[in-house]
């Protein structure tokens, strides 16, 4: 076989597998493809220096994982701010009209899956990473390279983030749950879940079965030059992606609501399940005027489909105890079908909920699934009581510790680090790249840790040696030596750090900050009337921090002294040109633009991604690109390093 020969078959074995995984509806014989895909594959064993890199052969999935590496999105995934009428799309686009007066809307199908961000750089697939928290998640590149819809190679050539959802078939669902009943499994609730079990299993050969599909919805980092969002899919249609169904550009409210209902009424013949439309502002430099809230864009929405509604019967509450302590109710129901799936279960929220329902057990309700993961109860037939109901007790110790619970109206709260509920994700959220980034302390670690009673707590991390460690499996010198120094590297970090990692209830990473700068050492002792005194420390946070310091008094203390933490110093910041100033850094310079960056903060500034009017200035180095254009088109002021520099002496 030649080698033009080969990439003819390529080509056409390309067309085949489209076909069958993506289009649903082969066009070749089983026979015929297997056939054509073992000559492609003998002749890349053979010349594997010659082979097509979006070959379908490189898709039956490659070794076995013993787990995911965290990494980086190039830029943030956003969430998205949901409505649910005419009326809140009409106050959404009147808030949008603030900007430009002339907007059109581009509106999609919302597909109901896993989101996944697509790295391609010199227009090879080089990372696929789960939406996790926004800024890190998963690296499931492995996994997604067996997915036909995903391209391996694409004809753009520059970095880019392309953004879409992992979904399931209905049909494909059927048959997996079939499967897995049939071999004693449990079944998946939902395409959903069985969509993002798939993509996450470790043997990416499993996810090569399961016929996953990719739905393409936005970008991310990219140097395109288009000016709407409905230019730019476009054309990362072309690029070899499936367009989905049901697209439009929309000029008003009327032409959203007929779209959105079309949607609606299509759900039962579109093959994946749906929860809304997607309604972003086509014009992209709208899109940058607009910006963002500290959750979601402001020039993006989904219009979430009606609630689909059911009655059953409340047959016991349990309570769970989440990472932070926060005791959630959450009520068992009769198993109960509701738009593709089976219920058992239904959120509270919290006990303030369950008062304001007047719910008790053995209650009949009414049920509603609105696009969310988790039903929830909206209705108590109080009518239809039989006087068998039981009213539901607030709790006042922990289920799990049988420590006693602070209660805060709203949330009710277990504050022991050490409960048994919480000691994994308490440890697990310590260790955290955001918070004391313990390299080697992933999720398995810990709870192999916590389970064969090797730690009992966060501070048990300090005195782990190589002996108590060498007997565990899959623990050898190098991998042992490794998570001890890195343990160790913890020693010495900032004060603010280590608060932050300790997982408090509303106290995040800013307040942990504002608070160590405050108060130094003696965060341990502050008390409520300090706390509040600060600015933008509110009521519920001073209560939160100053209880958790008492339950936890005599573990912060140690750990405090087991890592001797570096105590920032709290400088007021004085008159320059750039406090209270946007500004944007681009292109190469001197020095990290993490350090131009880091300086600039401690001078008041606030460092953003992007530019838009707001943009106060843009500071440039070598190959500054589109961020530097796009300065000079909106009059944005930019600065060299040296004037920088010069502006700073």
């Amino acid at each position: 076989m030649t080698k033009l020969e080969y990439d003819q078959k390529v080509e056409k074995l390309i067309l085949w597998a489209h076909a069958y995984y993506v289009q649903d509806n082969p066009i070749a014989t089983d026979e015929e493809y297997d056939k054509l895909n073992r000559e492609v594959l003998a002749y890349e064993q053979n010349n594997p220096q010659d082979a097509h890199p979006n070959s379908p052969t490189k898709r039956v999935g490659g070794f076995v994982l013993e787990g995911f590496q965290k990494a980086n999105h190039l830029s943030r995934m956003w969430s998205q701010e949901d409505i649910f009428n005419t009326q809140e799309l009409i106050d959404w686009i009147n808030r949008a009209k603030k900007v430009n007066e002339n907007l059109e809307y581009y509106c999609e199908p919302k597909f109901d899956g896993a989101s996944m961000n697509l790295i391609y750089e010199h227009g090879v697939l080089k990372q696929a990473i789960t939406r996790g928290d926004g800024s890190v998640g998963e690296d499931v590149t492995n996994n997604v390279k067996t997915m036909h819809s995903v391209p391996l190679q694409i004809k753009e050539q520059s970095l880019i983030e392309i953004r879409g959802e992992v979904v399931i078939r209905k049909s494909d669902f059927e048959k997996i749950n079939a499967q897995r009943l049939k071999n004693g499994e449990q079944l998946f609730a939902n395409p959903r879940n069985a969509a993002s079990g798939s993509l996450r299993q470790l043997d990416p050969s499993i996810t090569a079965q399961r016929k996953l599909f990719f739905n393409v919805w936005g970008i991310g980092q990219n140097s395109l030059e288009f000016k709407t969002n409905s230019q730019s899919m476009e054309y990362i249609y072309s690029l070899g992606f499936v367009k989905p169904p049901l697209q439009r550009v929309c000029h008003n409210v009327q032409e959203i609501e007929e779209l959105y209902h079309q949607i609606i009424d299509s759900r039962d013949v579109i093959p994946m399940m749906l929860d809304g439309m997607v309604i972003k502002i086509n014009d992209l430099e709208t899109q940058d005027e607009l910006g963002f809230t500290v959750k979601y864009p402001k020039w993006s929405c989904a219009y979430k489909f009606p609630a689909v509604e059911k009655s059953t019967r409340v047959k016991d509450i349990i309570l769970q105890v989440g990472r932070t302590g926060v005791i959630t109710p959450v009520a068992v129901v009769e198993p109960t079908h509701i738009d593709g799936s089976t219920v058992e279960r239904a959120t509270l929220h919290n006990f303030d909920e369950i008062a304001r329902l007047d719910l008790r057990l053995n209650d009949e309700v009414i049920i509603i699934k609105s696009g969310d993961i988790i039903p929830k109860i909206t209705k108590v037939f109080t009518d239809r009581r039989d006087g068998t109901q039981i009213e539901v007790q607030r709790p006042t110790s922990c289920p799990k510790c049988q420590s006693e619970l602070l209660d805060e109206g709203t949330l009710i709260k277990c504050q022991n680090l050490d409960c048994e509920a919480r000691v994994v994700n308490s440890i697990i959220y310590f260790a955290s790249k955001n918070c004391m980034n313990i390299d080697g302390l992933g999720n398995k670690i810990v709870e192999l840790l916590v389970n064969e009673k090797i730690i009992f707590d966060i501070l048990d991390l300090y005195s782990l040696s190589y002996e108590k460690l060498k007997n565990l499996e899959g623990f050898k010198e190098k991998k042992i030596n490794n998570l001890l120094n890195a343990i160790d590297n913890t020693k010495g970090s900032e004060l603010h750090r280590i608060i932050n990692a300790l997982g408090i209830e509303h106290i995040g990473e800013v307040a942990s900050k504002q608070i160590c700068l405050e108060f130094g050492l003696d965060v341990v002792n502050v008390n409520y009337e300090q706390l509040v005194a600060l600015d933008g420390i509110g009521e519920q946070m001073a209560n939160s921090f100053c209880e958790f310091m008492r339950v936890n008094h005599e573990l912060v203390n140690k750990l405090i002294e087991i890592i001797h933490p570096k105590v920032e110093e709290k400088v007021e910041v004085s008159e320059n040109a750039f406090k209270g100033k946007t500004v944007v850094l681009t292109g190469t310079m001197s020095v990290s633009r993490g350090v131009i960056k880091k300086n600039l903060e401690v001078l008041g500034a606030k460092v953003s991604s992007s530019v838009s009017k707001k943009t106060d200035y843009v500071i440039y180095g070598e190959e500054a690109g589109s961020k530097y254009d796009k300065a000079v088109e909106l009059g944005v002021q930019t600065l060299t390093e040296d004037e920088m520099n010069a502006l700073l002496d």
